[in-house]
């Protein structure tokens, strides 16, 4: 079997094993060479010797024939059901139930789509229906990390040690190799942001100011910030609408506070800011009437979901009043990558500062050079550290909240160690790799 390049979602079968009932144990033995079937148990999978046995024992029996139900790919059915019927078993396909939620599982993919999907991972599994928002969160993640990290000399170092991670010659890094694009991207950002601020090193004059000094202008840095949460906040609302119909309609994604309803609040606010920023009265007006709109659309929904009554009235209330702060509390976290901008322009500022005055024609320039090494090495770490732990809290606390409404859960094909329970013809145990982003697909 050859992994596939590309990197999407695998779409899932509910399927049935039929097998003469004297030959449970050998089509078991075919379903764990595979590793395409998540078989439905009714105890814990496990990699004990008996757990072939124990498998046997869990399937329905009808006359001559024995059954187990589970989920696997889609694609893998031809291969699987060729395996089966050399020992008359069959693979078939079932109708899935509506209540069940099928397993979440993606192929290989590349490098650079798999680090960036790690991302969404550590948040949760996406669910069987939702889209997979991994490369759309790793270029929010570099874009948000570079207004933060904006200096071309030190995106210029990440972008040297993307290169170095490419190229694999470092062993003790070889675990990294894959992040290489990852590192490469956040280096690049950070070199077009500090082009921007004319910052290279700190305020060295190496670059010119193409757009604006931030420690001189700190007022439009925040609106530049405040405007690029609001266009990554615009996108984490319509993932979230398109997930919301996807898991439950169009009916559903209306009254939810990250789907339809969520949507055209959020539209309200922009269209409110603008109208009082331009002092037009339409849009003032426009937004007034969305934001009612929208309000009374999620506070049914809210009140639905709270089962109806007037305790459900209450709850609703105050959560609609929730929904309202957080929307406002959720954008104006958006400043910090103004702020955390303006952090590490001035601590290279000081870095700066300190080396011209002390610098003169005499030993003190060594003193200088070394201020400068020093000064700019404490900084890079410093703020590498904080750009990328709070480019990580934007996007899992105001974008990944948005996007996704519940967790799904991983496919974990039924593999156990062949060797383990004494089957003949393996001497190479199949181990099953315990993560989906490395499951091998024809």
């Amino acid at each position: 079997m050859r992994r596939r390049e590309s990197a999407s979602p695998v779409r899932m079968e509910r399927v049935g094993l039929v097998v003469p009932e004297q030959a449970r144990r050998g089509m078991l033995v075919e379903v764990a060479r595979s590793e395409l079937v998540e078989l439905d148990l009714p105890y814990v999978p496990g990699n004990s010797a008996d757990e072939l046995e124990k498998a046997a024992e869990a399937a329905i029996v009808s006359g001559p024939l024995a059954a187990l139900v589970g989920w696997m790919p889609r694609s893998g059915i031809p291969e699987l059901g060729a395996a089966l019927a050399r020992i008359g078993a069959a693979v078939v396909p079932l109708p899935r139930p509506r209540w069940l939620q099928p397993p979440t599982m993606f192929d290989g993919g590349s490098g650079t789509t798999r680090v960036s999907r790690t991302l969404v991972d550590t948040y949760g599994t996406v669910p069987y229906e939702d889209l997979d928002p991994s490369r759309l969160a790793g270029i929010a993640y570099v874009l948000m990390f570079g207004m933060m990290f904006g200096d071309v000399g030190h995106g210029a170092v990440l972008l040297a040690a993307g290169l170095v991670l490419r190229g694999g010659r470092v062993k003790k890094l070889a675990k990294l190799q894959r992040t290489w694009l990852f590192v490469s991207g956040a280096g690049l950002a950070s070199m077009v942001f500090g082009a921007l601020y004319g910052e290279a090193f700190g305020p060295t004059g190496l670059v010119p100011v193409l757009w604006l000094e931030p420690l001189a202008n700190p007022v439009p840095l925040l609106v530049a910030a405040l405007c690029v949460g609001a266009f990554l906040l615009a996108g984490a609302y319509a993932v979230g609408t398109i997930n919301r119909v996807r898991e439950g309609g169009w009916a559903y994604a209306l009254y939810a506070r990250s789907g339809v309803a969520g949507s055209l609040l959020f539209l309200a606010v922009g269209l409110l800011v603008w109208g009082l920023g331009t002092g037009t009265g339409l849009l003032t007006a426009a937004a007034a009437v969305i934001a009612l709109g929208s309000l009374v659309f999620i506070f049914i929904g809210l009140y639905v979901e709270a089962g109806g009554g007037v305790t459900a009235a209450f709850q609703a209330g105050v959560e609609l009043v929730d929904t309202v702060i957080r929307l406002g509390s959720n954008l104006v976290s958006f400043a910090r990558l103004a702020a955390f901008g303006l952090t590490h322009a001035a601590l290279l500022t000081v870095v700066w500062n300190g080396t011209t005055a002390l610098w003169a024609p005499d030993w003190r320039a060594a003193a200088a050079v070394l201020l400068f090494i020093v000064g700019n090495i404490v900084t890079f770490a410093l703020e590498a550290l904080v750009a990328g732990i709070q480019a990580l809290r934007l996007e899992y606390y105001e974008l990944f909240s948005r996007i996704f409404q519940s967790e799904g859960r991983p496919f974990k094909p039924w593999s156990p160690e062949l060797t383990a329970a004494g089957i003949p013809g393996t001497d190479n145990p199949i181990v099953h790799s315990g993560t989906q982003a490395e499951r091998q697909l024809p």
